[in-house]
């Protein structure tokens, strides 16, 4: 039996240490204070696309976070000014060559920034281990218009599920329209960016802002995100940050009607993030970064279990 040994060789070990020192060199460099926030809480995400894993306590039940992003923003809001953290995030059910369902994520939050400053940051840290010259920033309709040739805009359900048919893409059961342009950027947008070095998305949908504040862009009201990708690659998600109680209490409302369709569990919504953000929460933009999957495109591997000591098989 050989299912005792690591999936990771000693190469990919001592690559992770480097990259371990690297990121925090940076940070270091740059005055950004590091965290690092209970793995265990009483509150969990919303996201109906997150399965979260819980843990059975005598008297309660607490939840393995899935990022570290609430505590982080509680920090911010007491004052702490810009900090990162790079630990462990759980998620259940995301188990693949590009997922493990325990992961080293690394986010961090920068005040007074916009996302797109914070796109510069991600793309300076990134050019430390790969080779980055230059970069790339598409729009999400201007890179759908451009591979797809969609209006993402106007684009009907309908309109999206044979787009998604024409390319190829297997379905099981009725998806909703975001559903087709997930399935659409996975499986058609990004293997045909893998060559365009690092890539910068902006201005993603409305429906898609999750925790990012709403702007707008000519006619059309968008959600200032962005996500990073290399190789074809989604690297990082970042938010310029919705700072409203009441708007994100109502997205978080949204969540859970989704999920009771879904037929998953309800997630309370966590009040004392909800509480912090009517405190005193500063104007920041924040993003999350796998590290793993930044460790595979150094060291040009196609698992993320060939890039940490033991992989979910055989931890």
């Amino acid at each position: 039996m050989s299912d005792w040994r690591p999936t990771g060789d000693a190469k990919a070990l001592r690559a992770r240490a480097r990259l371990f020192e690297t990121i925090r060199e940076f940070f270091s460099e740059r005055g950004v204070l590091e965290v690092d926030t209970p793995l265990l809480s009483q509150f969990g995400v919303t996201d109906p696309n997150i399965e979260l894993f819980t843990v059975a306590l005598p008297n309660e039940k607490r939840f393995l976070q899935s990022s570290p992003e609430y505590a982080m923003k509680r920090l911010l809001a007491s004052g702490v000014g810009d900090i990162y953290q790079l630990g462990k995030a759980f998620r259940r059910g995301e188990s693949g060559a590009r997922h493990n369902p325990e992961f080293t994520l690394l986010e961090w939050y920068r005040t007074d920034t916009s996302h797109h400053e914070l796109i510069r940051e991600v793309a300076d840290l990134v050019a430390k281990v790969l080779p980055v010259s230059s970069w790339q920033v598409w729009s999400y309709a201007a890179l759908f218009a451009e591979i797809l040739n969609l209006d993402v805009f106007t684009a009907s359900t309908e309109t999206l599920r044979r787009k998604v048919e024409e390319e190829g893409i297997s379905i099981d059961g009725p998806l909703s329209r975001l559903d087709h342009l997930d399935l659409l950027m996975t499986h058609s947008v990004e293997p045909r960016i893998a060559s365009w070095g690092l890539v910068f998305v902006i201005d993603f949908l409305p429906e898609q802002a999750a925790l990012a504040r709403l702007t707008t862009r000519g006619e059309n009201t968008v959600a200032a995100r962005f996500e990073a990708y290399y190789g074809g690659l989604e690297l990082a998600n970042g938010y310029w940050e919705e700072a409203q109680a009441e708007v994100l209490s109502a997205r978080f409302a949204d969540d859970n009607a989704k999920r009771g369709l879904r037929g998953q569990e309800e997630i309370s919504a966590d009040t004392r993030l909800l509480n912090a953000l009517e405190a005193d929460f500063p104007d920041c933009s924040g993003v999350a970064l796998g590290f793993g999957r930044l460790l595979m495109l150094t060291l040009g591997q196609s698992s993320i279990a060939e890039v940490m000591p033991f992989g979910w098989d055989r931890a």
